[in-house]
């Protein structure tokens, strides 16, 4: 793939985080992956998405050095790439502080599966990163919030959770590509909003049953899945 479309899909998926309401000014940013070129192209820090032009997204390399564009990468450019060398099977990031995902972060809070709607797309709770350590923030911040992501992951395929949420932080989500990361954020924004909303209704519910987890995840995701049209 060309910068040129690299920069364009990354750009069109940057604008999608806006047209789904999901960013306020300048809090989020997309980013996409080039693997056999081992380069990812990410929105510039601090400028305003009604200004962002496709030629503005920035590629750099793996270990964070701008390689194309005249623009300073996003601040949160260590975190993308570090989950990139960590997770090799994914090839697009979306990082935004949306409402309701971003007050699970606030509280703290993992969000548990409350119903279908959840188990479709993750197997299970959507994890909460711990607040980081001291020396953690005192170190390299934003490349240590990567590694703070992959810990929370330790024993559990990313893939089944393709999004989690970073305590007294806010989200992050992954795809095969940019679109497909930014089409979970917007999934995860609305699962927190139920979430938060059963909860305000029933502040006892429990967990869904595993087996009704099973069966829609399994039959969204599972190697027998039956959901949707044959390819």
């Amino acid at each position: 793939m060309s910068f040129i479309e690299l920069k364009r899909e990354v750009y069109e998926a940057n604008m999608e985080l806006q047209h789904r309401n999901l960013v306020t000014y300048t809090f989020g940013n997309v980013s996409q992956i080039d693997r056999d070129r081992a380069v990812v192209a990410i929105k510039p820090s601090g400028v305003p998405y009604e200004a962002l032009k496709a030629e503005d997204i920035v590629i750099v390399d793996l270990e964070n050095k701008v390689v194309d564009g005249k623009f300073n990468p996003s601040s949160d450019t260590k975190t993308h790439t570090y989950l990139y060398r960590q997770w090799s099977d994914i090839g697009g990031i979306t990082h935004t502080h949306s409402t309701y995902a971003t007050a699970w972060a606030q509280a703290q809070l993992a969000i548990p599966c409350l119903g279908t709607t959840q188990a479709d797309y993750v197997f299970g709770e959507i994890p909460c990163a711990p607040v980081m350590t001291d020396a953690r923030i005192n170190g390299d911040y934003e490349e240590e919030t990567g590694a703070q992501i992959v810990d929370c992951f330790a024993g559990r395929d990313p893939n089944e959770s393709p999004m989690v949420i970073v305590a007294g932080h806010a989200p992050f989500t992954w795809g095969k590509d940019a679109a497909k990361s930014v089409y979970h954020a917007v999934l995860l924004e609305e699962i927190a909003k139920m979430a938060y909303l059963t909860k305000t209704l029933n502040p006892a519910i429990s967990p869904l049953k595993q087996g009704l987890v099973d069966k829609h995840y399994l039959r969204k995701n599972g190697k027998n899945a039956y959901y949707g049209q044959a390819s």
